[in-house]
This record gives C-alpha cells, sequence and structure tokens, in this order.
C-alpha cells in the first residue's frame, strides 16, 4: 500500500475503466485534495505570517523573550525581530507552524498505513486534506505531544473506525479538535491569547473574541479596526484569522466545484438572520447580542469553518436541499453558541460536529419527500 500510494500520487491511477458502460471524469480523488490544499495555500501563508507578527509584536513591547531551540533559529534566520519585516514574521511563525504540520503528518499518516495495510487496501490521499486542515485550526503555542494524540484520535475515532475515507461521519480534523479541546482545555480553550511564547503566562489575557463575552464589541474596536480582523492580523488559531484568505479558498472552491456553494451560502445567510434576530433582541447582561454579523465573520473560524469545514464532501448532505437545509442550521448554530454560551464563544466545532451526524438525516427526508413529489405527480 505504501508503494502503490506514492505511485498514483506522482502518476495516474494503475485502475481504469476500459470498456462500457462507464462515466469518465478526470476530477480524481488526488486531484480534489490537490485543489483544497491551493484553496488553503493563502491560509497557510497567514499561519506563519501572523504567528511571527504576534511574537514579534509581544517581543518589541517586552512581554516575552524568546529562549530554547525556537529561540536558536529565529537569531541564526532572522535576528532582529522586526515586526513590520515581513521575512521576520514568516520566519518567526514557520518555527511555530511547520513542527505542528509536520508531528501531524508524521502521526496521521503513520496510522493510516497501518490500517491500510491490516486491512490489505489502498493506501489513499484522503488524509491530505485533513493533514493541512488540522494545524491551521491550532493556537501556536499548543504542545507538539498533544498534536500528536489529536490527530490520532481524529483518524482512528473520527474516520478509520468507520471504513477509511469515503466513509466517515464525522470530519476527521475537527474530531481531533474537539478531544483537545475537552481534553486539555486549558491549552485550547480560547481565553487566553495565542501569541508564541516560552511562557504563556507573561502573554496572557482574553482572546479578541472572548474579549466580546466581557465587555462586548467596545472592547474589540479599542484596539483591532474591523480591517486588521478581516485582514488576519489579530491573535487566534494559526490558520483561522484571516477572512481576506478563507474568501480567496472559497472562490477557488466554488468555481473548480469542489466544494458546494450552497452550503457556503447558507451557513452565511444563517449566521446574518441569526445576529441581526439577536441584535433585535438585545440583552442587558450579555454584551454578545449587540455584535454585528460583519464583525462575527471577522473574529474567529466563521469564515474558515463556511469554506473548509462545512463543505467537506463526505460529512455535508448530499441532496440540494439538503444542503441548503445543512447549512443554514450551521450558520444559526454557530452564532447561537457563540452568543449564548460564554464558556464557549466559538461555537462552530460543536455546530459543525453535530450537523455532521444529521446530514444523512436530513438527506434521508429530503429524498422521501422528492420521491412522494414525484409519486403524487405520476398518479396524477
Amino acid at each position: 500500500p505504501f508503494f502503490e500510494s506514492v505511485d498514483t500520487f506522482f502518476y495516474t491511477p494503475g485502475m481504469r475503466t476500459r470498456a462500457a458502460p462507464h462515466v469518465r471524469d478526470s476530477a480524481d480523488l488526488k486531484r480534489v485534495m490537490v485543489t483544497v490544499v491551493i484553496a488553503l495555500f493563502p491560509c497557510i501563508l497567514m499561519a506563519m505570517y501572523n504567528t511571527g507578527l504576534q511574537a514579534n509584536l509581544a517581543i518589541e513591547a517586552g512581554a516575552q523573550s524568546l529562549s530554547g531551540w525556537r529561540a536558536w533559529i529565529v537569531e541564526a534566520l532572522a535576528a532582529g525581530y522586526v515586526s513590520s519585516n515581513i521575512y521576520h514574521c514568516f520566519v518567526h511563525g514557520a518555527v511555530f507552524y511547520l513542527p505542528v504540520l509536520i508531528v501531524t503528518f508524521v502521526v496521521g499518516l503513520g496510522i493510516e498505513g497501518i490500517f491500510a495495510v491490516v486491512r490489505n487496501e489502498e493506501f489513499n490521499e484522503g488524509f491530505f486534506v485533513s493533514g493541512m486542515l488540522f494545524p491551521l485550526i491550532l493556537p501556536a503555542t499548543i504542545p507538539l505531544w498533544q498534536v500528536a494524540l489529536g490527530i490520532a484520535f481524529g483518524v482512528v475515532i473520527g474516520k478509520e473506525i468507520f471504513g477509511g475515507t469515503g466513509y466517515n461521519i464525522l470530519n476527521p480534523a475537527l474530531t481531533a479538535r474537539a478531544f483537545l479541546f475537552f481534553g486539555y482545555p486549558a491549552e485550547i480553550s480560547g481565553d487566553k491569547v495565542w501569541i508564541p511564547a516560552e511562557t504563556v503566562d507573561t502573554v496572557s489575557g482574553a482572546t479578541p473574541l472572548a474579549r466580546t463575552a466581557e465587555s462586548g464589541i467596545a472592547a474589540l474596536t479599542e484596539e483591532f479596526s474591523w480591517l486588521d480582523a478581516f485582514f488576519g492580523f489579530i491573535p487566534g488559531s494559526m490558520g483561522e484569522t484571516s477572512t481576506l484568505a478563507c474568501l480567496f479558498g472559497a472562490a477557488v472552491l466554488i468555481i473548480t466545484g469542489v466544494g458546494s456553494w450552497r452550503i457556503m451560502a447558507s451557513v452565511v445567510v444563517g449566521a446574518i438572520v441569526t445576529s441581526s434576530l439577536l441584535n433585535w433582541i438585545g440583552s442587558e447582561t450579555n454584551p454578545q447580542f449587540a455584535i454585528p454579523f460583519w464583525w462575527h465573520f471577522a473574529i474567529g473560524g466563521v469564515a474558515f469553518a463556511t469554506t473548509f469545514m462545512a463543505t467537506d464532501p463526505v460529512t455535508a448532505p448530499f441532496t440540494r436541499k439538503g444542503q441548503l437545509i445543512y447549512g443554514l442550521l450551521i450558520g444559526m448554530l454557530i452564532i447561537l453558541v457563540r452568543v449564548l454560551n460564554p464558556a464557549y464563544p466559538d461555537g462552530l466545532l460543536v455546530a459543525i460536529l453535530l450537523m455532521n451526524i444529521f446530514a444523512p438525516l436530513i438527506d434521508h427526508y429530503v429524498a422521501k419527500a422528492h420521491i412522494k413529489k414525484r409519486k403524487a405527480r405520476y398518479v396524477g
């Protein structure tokens, strides 16, 4: 399986349909995975740049100092820690992002390889996207052993026990993050600023999203502009902060047909309607009721989840009406959990995993209604 996976990754698949009936399509699994990675590329660049930027700003402010092996790399490649220098920011961010990425692929691919050998099945490219997504939804300060443990849980429990690629009912990357969130909340709960530091306590404080739960949107506008949040120059998970980068990815996925525009559009509609309704209702005790929808899409991971998580073709509904219902409910649940649950300000993880479970049920009733409609038309 390992040899065949390398062979099919760089060349064409060995199995071909040579006799009718068959359908020809140039978009096999490999090409779909590569397309998603291309769509992720701006988020990957922002993961390195913004992580380094936030770390450099903390160094210049005197909030932290470098130590350990990361300090040696940064000093050797980008001495000076000038926050405005793009090269320095990329180098500093890369020493946090790349180890997480490497650990994810070594552990995740290793487990997938073991399952492929034991089952005597083809070692496909299904993990390629999950392995790229998982580091982007993690804080830069997460311990590497937790990265290994999380991706192992996501691959085994979220994917392989269901049969592997194409059979899982839960998004593996989100399953891995959910395990870390509930297992090790201190490192990933979102109540501390995710600024890369050897001593995290020296720069502790509320994240932009968590800050809104305490003081509302006014607490953010004093420090960040909406454009800062839109471009991604704020603390947060490494690859989720830039809405602009996510919009590029959404355009690539929609144009190539890899991602469902119905799911993306319905998530946006559901989030806008729900946040506008909560704005109208208002609350004297919960300042998050007053957050407008354009801020909801600029902070946290709503844009990233809408583009890359909700549109997972395996765990999302297949029917067109089902995709609209699915996305609408995800958008509504994200805002409801974010606003109504102060202990968990970002509700995308709960919303998408919950709707992953209900996706087959949505498809079932949509198909059943369609059959009933066609049957009535035939009888008439």
